[in-house]
């Protein structure tokens, strides 16, 4: 079978910025991810084998002058040092398991240095995604002509109604084909339109924001709280994180994912010096409306005009619900979007998978004779991720109800 991978930076930004915070700050922790399909998909007869020899093949990527070249233009916030380190780094098959349960459910865990693993869950995902796909024979289903002029449309419609967005679409995409697509569409509905309020800013995809020469988008996810929490407890989790990111970035790369466990205990870590210092902050659970409603009063709070303050949203979201939040956000905030896989997997006939990898147990290094379990708790409890016990006992200390 091809190659489904076959570029080093056909990946998020996020994967690498985080990447780049847990070498300077936790170089020696150890993290286990597990895969999960919130759908309970049934997966084809011999798919996790096929699986394996994918992820073997990600052994022969290699960072490229090209990319390094690429990422110092345009990501001058992450330091020379970095770009050393991912030239001579090699992925490694052996921190990945796979398997099939008699009905065909699938098992994905990770287990290794979390500086190390850290750069397998986006591609692990998309390989995932795309697969299916392939072994199912549904990729004949997807017709790219119409996915670009689909596309073209999304990005117009949104242009016009004053969006600011970006294509978040790596891990669930039908396809590469299908990301570049949508990205080469919106590109150029940008490039025509010259006097709209809107942007098409770019995507978190590396490799194509080099290709089309767009700046790459991104932060951090919830596995940079979730691990911190499993290390120190969950109250100070975002405070933790806030002061590591700070520390690393120093102001830059400023929108804070702040949903891990929920608004409440978030509010009570975002202090006035960090909610100056971070550029916004990033809406991915829970009620989008009633969150922003939630982060303008904090700022209020704070004696600090949330109108010079980006809210993202990005909790699954399709042009509609952007453009009414649009709406609703415009002269409160400044709002933008990250959209995923409305973007990179919309074809009539071929249904989307629902499917995460996330971090579960953490060491704060190799020593320690056992893990501490961790989880996320975001907003929305169908999201809840980790263990049942470690949801229990980090509800408890957060006094969840």
């Amino acid at each position: 079978m091809r190659q489904i991978i076959r570029h080093f930076t056909d990946d998020d930004l996020y994967k690498f910025t985080m990447c780049c915070a847990v070498i300077e700050n936790y170089p020696r922790t150890q993290v286990r991810y597990r895969f999960t399909d919130r759908h309970n998909t049934v997966y084809p007869s011999g798919f996790a084998e096929r699986l394996m020899e994918q992820i073997a093949m990600l052994e022969e990527l290699a960072f490229t002058d090209e990319e390094a070249d690429f990422m110092r233009r345009k990501c001058p916030y992450i330091p020379s040092w970095f770009y050393s380190y991912l030239k001579g780094f090699r992925y490694d098959s052996r921190c990945v398991r796979a398997s099939q349960d008699e009905e065909g459910h699938l098992s994905v865990e990770f287990e290794g240095c979390w500086s190390e693993t850290i750069l397998l869950e986006v591609k692990v995902l998309a390989i995932i995604s795309e697969l299916y796909y392939i072994m199912r024979g549904e990729d004949s289903k997807l017709d790219y002509r119409a996915h670009y002029d689909n596309s073209y449309e999304k990005a117009h419609r949104m242009l016009e109604a004053g969006c600011v967005f970006s294509d978040f679409g790596t891990r669930r995409r039908a396809s590469f084909q299908a990301q570049e697509t949508a990205v080469a569409a919106m590109k150029t509905c940008q490039d025509s339109l010259e006097h709209t309020k809107g942007r098409f800013r770019g995507s978190s995809n590396v490799y194509l924001s080099m290709k089309y020469d767009l700046t790459p988008i991104g932060t951090m996810a919830h596995e940079f709280m979730c691990a911190i929490a499993g290390m120190y407890g969950p109250q100070m989790a975002n405070y933790l994180a806030m002061r590591t990111w700070s520390n690393t970035y120093r102001g830059a790369l400023g929108t804070f994912l702040y949903d891990t466990y929920g608004w409440r205990i978030f509010s009570l870590n975002f202090s006035e010096d960090y909610a100056n210092m971070f550029r916004g902050l990033r809406v991915d659970s829970g009620d989008n409306y009633e969150q922003l409603d939630f982060i303008i009063d904090k700022y209020k709070s704070l004696k600090i005009d949330p109108r010079t303050k980006e809210v993202v949203f990005s909790n699954g979201l399709n042009v509609d619900e952007a453009i009414r939040i649009q709406q609703y956000a415009e002269g409160k905030c400044m709002p933008s979007f990250g959209i995923g896989t409305h973007f990179t997997n919309d074809f009539p006939g071929v249904a989307p998978l629902n499917i995460v990898i996330k971090l579960v147990d953490v060491k704060i290094t190799e020593s320690w004779p056992f893990y501490c379990p961790t989880c996320k708790l975001s907003e929305d409890k169908g999201k809840y991720s980790g263990n049942a016990e470690a949801v229990e006992i980090f509800r408890r200390l957060l006094h969840l109800e």
